[in-house]
C-alpha cells in the first residue's frame, strides 16, 4: 500500500523547498490536488504494479479552492489503512512578511488590507488542518538547506509506530514552536555560575556529573518517567505518529542538555528510538 504525506503550510513558509526535497528522494509529488480525486490517486497507487509507493500532496490556500474540503478526504484515506503523514510548515507573520517583500511576489489570498491581512487571513483558513498535523515544522529560523535537512529527517525516519524527538534549548532565546511538550529545568542548580565547567556544555562528563548529582534531578527524571509510561501508550493507542519533547534552561547549554539525554534514554528503555538535538548548544 502506497504511503502519503501531505505537505501543507503557509505561503511563504517554504512549501516549494520542501517539495523538490521529496521530488528529489522520488516521492511523486502532486501539488493542490483537489480533493475529490485523492481517491482515484489511492486506486491508481494500489493497482499491482503501481511505481507510485510514496505520494507527497502539496496544498495551501492560495488558488486552492478545494481546501475546506481536504480533512474529510484526509480522514477516509487514512481509514483505508494507508499510513498517512501530515507536516504542516509555519512561520511568524513578521518572517512572511519580509520574505514576500524580499521577493514582491504577489500573496495568493486576495486582499484590500495588506500583505499581512493576507497572511493572517490564510493562517485562519488553515487552522483545521494545522491542529491535524502529526508534525508542525516551524520554518522562521531556517534557511533553505537547514530546511532541506528536516523534512528528509521527518521522511527518512520511516516506520510504524510513534517516532519521537528530544530537545534542549535555552529559554533565554525563545521557546520551540515546533514541539508538543515542554519542561523547564531551571529550577536546578546553575553549572554556568561554575567557573570550571562554564565552558563546557551538558556533553561532557563533569557536567553531567554536577547536574545528575543534584537529588531534584533524579526525582524529576522519575516523574517524567512516569507521566511517559501514560502517555506514550496513549498516544500510540490514538494512531499519533510523532511526539516533540523539549525540555530548557537559561541558556541550553548545561542543564537542559543533560536533561535531554537523560529523557531520551528514558524513552529507549521504553521501546522507542528518539532523535535528541540541542537547538542552543552552540550559541
Amino acid at each position: 500500500m502506497a504511503e502519503y504525506l501531505f505537505l501543507i503550510g503557509l505561503s511563504g513558509a517554504g512549501r516549494s523547498t520542501a517539495a523538490a526535497t521529496l521530488e528529489d528522494r522520488d516521492w511523486f509529488v502532486i501539488d493542490n490536488l483537489p480533493p475529490t480525486l485523492l481517491g482515484k490517486v489511492a486506486e491508481l497507487a494500489n493497482q499491482p504494479g503501481s511505481e507510485y509507493e510514496r505520494i507527497c500532496l502539496v496544498a495551501g490556500r492560495g488558488g486552492y479552492e478545494g481546501i475546506a474540503e481536504l480533512p474529510k478526504a484526509i480522514a477516509a484515506l487514512r481509514s483505508s489503512g494507508a499510513r498517512v503523514r501530515i507536516v504542516f510548515l509555519d512561520a511568524p507573520d513578521e518572517v512572511l512578511v519580509r520574505r514576500y517583500e524580499g521577493t514582491r511576489r504577489r500573496h495568493p489570498v486576495e486582499t484590500e488590507s495588506g500583505i499581512l491581512d493576507a497572511i493572517r487571513q490564510e493562517r485562519a483558513q488553515l487552522a483545521d488542518l494545522r491542529a491535524d498535523a502529526d508534525v508542525v515544522l516551524e520554518t522562521g529560523d531556517l534557511n533553505v538547506h537547514e530546511l532541506r535537512d528536516k523534512i528528509l529527517e521527518i521522511v527518512d525516519r520511516s516506520g510504524d509506530g510513534l517516532e519521537t524527538t528530544v530537545v534542549s534549548f535555552g529559554f533565554k532565546y525563545g521557546l520551540p514552536l515546533d514541539v508538543d511538550l515542554v519542561f523547564d529545568c531551571r529550577f536546578l542548580p546553575n553549572p554556568h555560575w561554575v567557573a570550571e565547567l562554564r565552558p563546557l556544555t551538558g556533553l561532557d562528563g563533569p557536567v553531567r556529573d554536577y547536574v545528575m548529582a543534584v537529588p531534584e534531578s533524579r526525582q524529576l527524571l522519575e516523574r517524567l518517567d512516569d507521566l511517559f509510561a501514560l502517555l506514550l501508550p496513549a498516544f500510540v493507542r490514538e494512531g499519533k505518529s510523532y511526539l516533540s519533547i523539549a525540555i530548557g534552561c537559561t541558556g541550553g547549554h548545561h542543564r537542559s542538555v543533560v536533561l535531554a539525554e537523560e529523557i531520551g534514554e528514558l524513552l529507549r528503555r521504553r521501546g522507542f528510538a528518539p532523535a535528541v538535538h540541542h537547538r542552543d548548544i552552540d550559541r
